[in-house]
C-alpha cells in the first residue's frame, strides 16, 4: 500500500473529519487566535459561537486558505492529513468550502453562471453554458430553489441568494461546508428554511461548521458547540448529553453571567417629536410602484419606538425615505419635526436638523472600511472640530478617545483600520459618529446585526441612555425579542403598509406575526 493510499484510510476511518492543534495568528498589535484546538466529527453540525472579536471567523479563515499555510502558527488536519492551502482554491478541492457572512456572488451574472464560476470545463476554450444550465437544476433542487437557472442573481433577496451560495458549495463536491452567519441577513420564515437545508445536508453526510450568534438556532440544529473568547477556545459541548443551554453559552462566551439581555429602563414617553402622514415612497428605478404605501405614524420624546415585518415590508425604505430621500425616485406626505413641517432634500440637512441614522448595511452605508476608526468616528462632524476647513487634529483625537473608552470600542488604538475590527466593534464606531452629530431623533436599522449577546447589551444600554437624556429612538429591527424587550410601542409593516399597532404590554411575538401576515 502506498503512504498516500494509507493517509486517505486513515483520514476515512477516522472519527473527525477536521481537527485544529493549537492554532495561533497574529495582526498587528493584536493576537486574534491563542492557542485554539477542536475537533469536527464527520457528518454533524457544529456551532462556532464567541463574542464579536473572539476569533471565530479569523479561525475559520486559517481552515480554509483565506490565510495561507504559514501565516500562522499551528497544525490543521483535513481528512487525516495536515493541510498546506495557499488559498481557498486549494481547500475547495479537498472538499473544503466557506460562505462568508457578506455573499461573494457576482450579481449580475446568472444562478448557474454563479454555481459554476471558477470551474467550469471547457472544449476548445468554449463553454458549454446549456449543460452547465441543465446540470444546475439538480443542486437547485437539493438546497430547495425554485427558480429558472437563468434568473439574474441581483434580482432575488438575500435569502434566495444564500441558497445559490450553498449551492455553488455543492457542485463543488464539499464534504465540509463553513457557514459564518447564515442567518444573520434572513428573516424569520428565511431562517427557519435555511436551518432545515442544513440538517437535510446533514442526513446526505455532508458535515457543516456554522458560525452564529443566534443561539436558539445554534440548539436548534447543533451537535456540538465550541465557544471562543478573546481568541481561545474555551469550552465544547455535546448538546444533547450535556443538556445545553443558552445560559451555559453565553456565561462561557463573556465570562461572567449575563441575566438581563435588555438592560430596565424606566419609560414615560412625553410629547410627539416626529409625525409623519400620508408617507409614500416610490421605487428608484420602477416609478409607478409603490414601496412604501400611505404611511402614517407618530415618534414622542424619551420613547423607543419599534417597526417590525418581514423583508421586503418597506421600514428600511421608509426610513432611508425620510432620511433625506436617500431612497425612492420620488416621496409624497407630510413630515412634521416637533410640529414644523420639513423637508429634506439631502442626509446632511437631516443631520443638521436633529436626525441621525444608522444603516443595516454598516460595511456598505456606515464606515469607510479603508479609514481608521478615528476619522470614521468625527466624519460626520467635520464643521464642528474644524475652521477655515482645516480639522483641528487635537480636538478629533479628544472626541475619538472619548467615544472609545464611552462606548468600550475594543481596538489596539483609534488609528487602527474599521476594517480590521469585529463586527461589533465596527457597529460600535457606527453609533460613535452617529452620536457625535447629538441627535434629538436617532434611527437605528437592525442595530444588533450580526453581533454577539455582550456587544448588543452595550449597544442596548447606548440607546437608553439617550432616552434618559430626553432623545428619541426609532428601532427597525426583524429580531421580535429585541423589538418587545427594548420598546415602548410597535409598529408592524408589510407591504409597504403599516399593519397595526401594538403597545409594549400588549405586544407578544404571536401577535406581531399575525399583524404582519393577517392585518
Amino acid at each position: 500500500m502506498q503512504i498516500s493510499d494509507q493517509v486517505f484510510l486513515e483520514g476515512f476511518m477516522s472519527e473527525y473529519i477536521l481537527e485544529i492543534e493549537n492554532l495561533t495568528k497574529d495582526f498587528p498589535g493584536v493576537r486574534a487566535l491563542d492557542n485554539v484546538s477542536l475537533k469536527v466529527k464527520k457528518g454533524g453540525i457544529h456551532s462556532l459561537c464567541g463574542e464579536n472579536g473572539a476569533g471565530k471567523s479569523t479561525l475559520m479563515s486559517c481552515i480554509s486558505g483565506v490565510y495561507p499555510n504559514g501565516d500562522f502558527d499551528g497544525k490543521v488536519s483535513f481528512k487525516g492529513r495536515e493541510t498546506k492551502y495557499h488559498n481557498v482554491k486549494d481547500s475547495e478541492k479537498e472538499g473544503l468550502a466557506i460562505i462568508h457572512q457578506e455573499l461573494a456572488l457576482s450579481p449580475y451574472l446568472s444562478i448557474y453562471e454563479n454555481i459554476f464560476l471558477g470551474h467550469m470545463n471547457t472544449r476548445f476554450g468554449i463553454i458549454n453554458w446549456h449543460k452547465y444550465s441543465i446540470e444546475s437544476k439538480k443542486y437547485l433542487k437539493t438546497v430547495g430553489l425554485n427558480e429558472p437557472p437563468e434568473t439574474i442573481v441581483s434580482k432575488m433577496g438575500v435569502g434566495k441568494q444564500q441558497l445559490v451560495e450553498i449551492a455553488r458549495a455543492l457542485s463543488k463536491k464539499a464534504d465540509l461546508i463553513i457557514l459564518d452567519e447564515p442567518t444573520s441577513s434572513l428573516n424569520d420564515d428565511e431562517s427557519e428554511k435555511l436551518l432545515n437545508l442544513m440538517l437535510e445536508l446533514k442526513k446526505q453526510g455532508i458535515t457543516l461548521v456554522m458560525i452564529s450568534h443566534k443561539l436558539n438556532e445554534v440548539l436548534k440544529v447543533a451537535d456540538t458547540v465550541t465557544v471562543l473568547r478573546d481568541g481561545k477556545s474555551i469550552s465544547t459541548y455535546d448538546v444533547k448529553s450535556d443538556n445545553l443551554t443558552e445560559e451555559m453559552i453565553i456565561k462561557d462566551m463573556v465570562g461572567r453571567n449575563l441575566t438581563h439581555r435588555f438592560p430596565e429602563r424606566k419609560s414615560s414617553p412625553g410629547e410627539a417629536v416626529m409625525e409623519v402622514k400620508n408617507w409614500t415612497v416610490y421605487h428608484p428605478d420602477y416609478h409607478d410602484i409603490k414601496v412604501v404605501d400611505d404611511v402614517s405614524f407618530y415618534l414622542r420624546k424619551g420613547e423607543i419606538l419599534a417597526f417590525c415585518g418581514p423583508m421586503g415590508a418597506g421600514r428600511t425604505e421608509l426610513m432611508m425615505s425620510i432620511y433625506g430621500k436617500s431612497y425612492g425616485s420620488r416621496c409624497e406626505g407630510e413630515l412634521k419635526i416637533n410640529g414644523k413641517t420639513r423637508t429634506f432634500n439631502s442626509a446632511r440637512s437631516a443631520i443638521n436638523a436633529g436626525l441621525g441614522y444608522i444603516s443595516e448595511d454598516r460595511k456598505s452605508l456606515g464606515l469607510v472600511l479603508i479609514q481608521d476608526v478615528k476619522t470614521n468616528i468625527t466624519i460626520s462632524s467635520f464643521d464642528k472640530i474644524s475652521k477655515f476647513g482645516v480639522i483641528d487634529n487635537q480636538q478629533e483625537i479628544k472626541i475619538a478617545e472619548r467615544q472609545r473608552k464611552e462606548l468600550n470600542i475594543r481596538t489596539p488604538s483609534i488609528y487602527q483600520y474599521v476594517r480590521n475590527l469585529s463586527g461589533g466593534n465596527q457597529q460600535k464606531v457606527v453609533v460613535a459618529k452617529s452620536l457625535q452629530a447629538n441627535p434629538d431623533i436617532f434611527i437605528v436599522d437592525e442595530p444588533t446585526r450580526g453581533i454577539d449577546v455582550g456587544a448588543k447589551t452595550e449597544i442596548y444600554g447606548i440607546l437608553n441612555d439617550m432616552i434618559a437624556a430626553g432623545k428619541s429612538v426609532i428601532m427597525v429591527s426583524s429580531e421580535l425579542p429585541e423589538a418587545i424587550g427594548m420598546a415602548d410601542r410597535i409598529y408592524v409593516m408589510n407591504e409597504g403598509k403599516i399593519k397595526g399597532e401594538l403597545s409594549k404590554d400588549e405586544a407578544t411575538q404571536e401577535k406581531i406575526m399575525h399583524l404582519a401576515l393577517v392585518g
